[in-house]
């Protein structure tokens, strides 16, 4: 993998591992502007504290993006996820927009006030996560690895099951996935569910 251009290295990884859930990252700039932009490179890590990554990768004029800027800066971001009515939208903020530019703005989103942090969140998303900067870690030029705690979660009443037990209805949210190759995304529509083995279970269906 060393010896392969960036670009070749990058496809190999994008084509392979999906597909990947998308974080659509607000954070704000010192001077206040507020940026969004999309990362398919995130996940959950865990839940004591409860955290998430971001992968992001170095901006193309060989620099940090905004977004890495922006949380190493200020320590604080929010991580909204994507529905496929939110897909045209978060295409939008994908832009090269040079520094100062705000692709929130530009892409009409309906922002409102975080509760824990200062990056406001998408109003309109089906869900968003509110964070604070555990760890920025350099793994390369201008790349970052970063690892977020949850400190506020906002889920859209319209997926609330069950506010007591927590249930949320996911599959109401209809949110994408990214997937292979340049604009390629998934639905969540074809599902199919195994139950999880229990060791106990198998060893008593063994026993004579």
């Amino acid at each position: 993998m060393r010896a392969l251009p960036r670009a070749s290295r990058y496809k190999i990884l994008g084509s392979c591992i999906t597909p990947r859930p998308i974080a659509w990252v607000t954070s704000r700039s010192a001077d206040g502007t507020v940026n969004a932009a999309p990362y398919s490179f995130f996940n959950a890590l865990g839940d004591d504290p409860p955290t998430i990554a971001l992968g992001l990768m170095q901006h193309g004029e060989a620099r940090l993006k905004d977004t890495a800027a922006n949380i190493r800066t200020s320590g604080e971001f929010v991580v909204n996820l994507v529905d496929e009515a939110h897909a045209a939208a978060m295409n939008l903020t994908c832009i090269d927009a040079p520094p100062g530019v705000s692709e929130a703005e530009m892409a009409g989103l309906e922002l409102a006030p975080s509760v824990a942090v200062v990056p406001p969140r998408i109003a309109t998303a089906p869900a968003s996560f509110e964070c604070r900067l555990l760890h920025a870690i350099e793994t390369g030029p201008h790349q970052l690895v970063v690892i977020g705690e949850v400190v506020h979660a906002h889920v859209a009443d319209a997926f609330i099951i069950d506010r007591e037990r927590l249930h949320i209805d996911t599959l109401a949210m209809n949110l994408i996935a990214r997937m292979h190759g340049a604009g390629w995304y998934s639905r969540q529509t074809d599902l199919f569910q195994m139950t999880r083995p229990r060791w106990a279970e198998r060893t008593a269906a063994n026993e004579p």
